[in-house]
């Protein structure tokens, strides 16, 4: 109690929806922080049995030379696993992470997502404390099954968080502070190659999955403490921020928690179009996180200090292009200069288009290491548009199914986080540039067809199925809900290439301080 009355004083001038958003960022920050510790950790877990040829050239050369004698491979790694099985149990995380998201966003739809995302991420924490154990005790099968646990408790992550979202964020703020939230992925993935690196060197591999693990449930007690599923369940929230929120998002009923409008969901044009951005984002963001510090180490052959800073820098980049791109999205909608469907159009493709050039670039540069360190940034510093663009799409189509729509999206675009890891394992497996060219061209090739995908399917705009339940009868005396000025909700049947859009409010329209 004691606690929570200090805490109530010291974050009173700040309005609850800014922290919530500051810990949504923390959240994916330290789930992504937990995910990539094995990426970082496995470069030196393993034994290094493939010598290659170190006397190839720096031009079309299919290898690389070694520029120093700290730069050979080690042969200290413990695990015997080749390119393959690395490939599985990297991508035994997405097995559990793709299975959760369906079930996490109804259930977070349904009670709220603040102790759905907290459980999550806590089972998440708890099996990452574990993994150093259970890989020497228990192989690389019951590693895999620490995946795919670890993977179970992050799958309800996003669709969790974005309910939550959906409740605090008014439509006019959804850039920023949708961006600044989903802009954790990048930070946490920052962190965990930067620190995983020194910690590796100093403490042994085994030492960063202790670290992560133990932030992770500092975070879930700070979660707990501080934010709530909705602003009428917050008990510290002012009187001002309390009116607004109610007045930009619309309420949802009792009926609208307990039925959902599963057949106009799955009917929806834009829905589709939104997976489809989904899964070239994924690819593309797990081909480089899950396996660009192997490229760093396999092809460049960065030690394992270089690696990690150096692996880190393009996740710097695309963090700041995210910020960045939120400011310029929300810029654009408050000036109304662009609809919301044209603003999510227009950063998707910038996130699309610009990686899929840099990748290739990047494959053609050979053996010159600057060189393709700064294409790999340029490449994943543009996938930062993604996140005004397609990342926070899901909260335009509904506030009622938030979750569920996360849930369905990133969970379908999960699967290629279980198919990236295993296709570069088989395709690479002699750690050649040829072979990581055509992984690049698969990726750029994802990149490019999904995006046209989008651009023809999605929208900005208000799905009609999000407030379909309001013409019902209401149940128990249940008075319908209004639309936001005050009148009773127009259900129309349109199409993702209409132009009517719910653009945000103008500035005189927000709340003062």
């Amino acid at each position: 109690m004691a606690i929570n009355h200090t805490l109530t004083r010291t974050l009173a001038w700040l309005p609850k929806r800014y922290i919530l958003a500051f810990m949504g960022f923390l959240a994916l920050s330290n789930a992504y922080a937990m995910r990539v510790c094995l990426s970082i950790a496995i470069v030196e877990m393993v034994t290094y049995k493939s010598q290659r040829n170190t006397t190839a050239g720096t031009g079309d050369s299919d290898t690389c030379p070694f520029y120093d004698e700290l730069e050979k491979p080690f042969t200290g790694g413990t695990y015997d696993w080749s390119e393959e099985i690395q490939g599985i149990v990297l991508g035994a995380f997405f097995w559990g992470y793709a299975i959760t998201h369906l079930p996490g966003g109804r259930i977070a739809d349904i009670y709220g997502g603040k102790y759905v995302l907290a459980i999550g991420l806590l089972i998440t924490a708890f099996f990452t404390l574990l993994t150093p154990v259970v890989a020497e005790k228990g192989g690389v099968t019951w590693m895999i099954v620490i995946r795919l646990v670890e993977g179970l408790g992050e799958g309800i992550t996003y669709p969790a968080l974005n309910t939550v979202l959906a409740k605090w964020i008014p439509v006019c703020e959804k850039g920023r502070l949708g961006t600044l939230v989903f802009s954790g992925a990048q930070m946490g993935t920052i962190i965990g190659t930067a620190l995983g690196g020194p910690l590796i060197t100093k403490w042994g591999w085994e030492s960063v999955f202790y670290f992560f693990g133990v932030v992770g449930i500092l975070w879930f007690i700070a979660w707990c403490t501080l934010c709530y599923s909705t602003p009428q369940s917050h008990p510290w929230i002012s009187t001002e921020e309390l009116a607004y929120l109610e007045k930009e998002i619309p309420a949802q009923t009792k009926k609208q928690r307990k039925q959902t409008p599963w057949k106009e969901i799955a009917k929806s044009i834009p829905l589709w179009g939104l997976v489809c951005g989904q899964v070239g984002h994924d690819w593309g963001f797990y081909t480089l996180v899950t396996d660009l510090p192997k490229y760093m180490k396999d092809i460049l052959h960065f030690n394992i200090k270089q690696n990690a800073a150096l692996s880190s820098v393009p996740h710097i980049v695309m963090w700041f292009v995210a910020i960045f791109s939120g400011w310029i999205a929300d810029w654009i909608l408050i000036k109304r200069y662009l609809s919301v469907t044209t603003v999510r159009k227009l950063f998707t493709t910038i996130g699309s288009i610009g990686p899929a050039i840099f990748l290739v670039a990047a494959s053609y540069a050979g053996c010159n290491r600057k060189t393709v360190v700064v294409l790999f940034t340029l490449a994943m510093g543009l996938m930062g548009a993604y996140y005004p663009g397609v990342k926070i799409n899901a909260l335009d189509l509904s506030s009622n199914y938030a979750g569920l729509l996360m849930a369905i999206s990133n969970g379908i675009g999960a699967i290629t986080g279980i198919i990236t890891p295993f296709l570069i394992g088989e395709i690479a497996a002699n750690h050649s540039i040829t072979e990581w060219r055509t992984i690049f061209f698969i990726s750029t090739a994802v990149f490019l067809v999904t995006n046209v995908i989008y651009l023809y399917m999605a929208s900005g705009e208000e799905q009609p199925w999000n407030r379909l339940q309001n013409d019902l009868s209401p149940e128990n005396g249940e008075k319908s809900d209004t639309t936001l000025d005050g009148s009773q909700p127009e259900i129309s049947i349109t199409t993702s290439n209409e132009k009517s859009e719910n653009l945000p409010p103008s500035n005189n329209d927000q709340p003062k301080g």
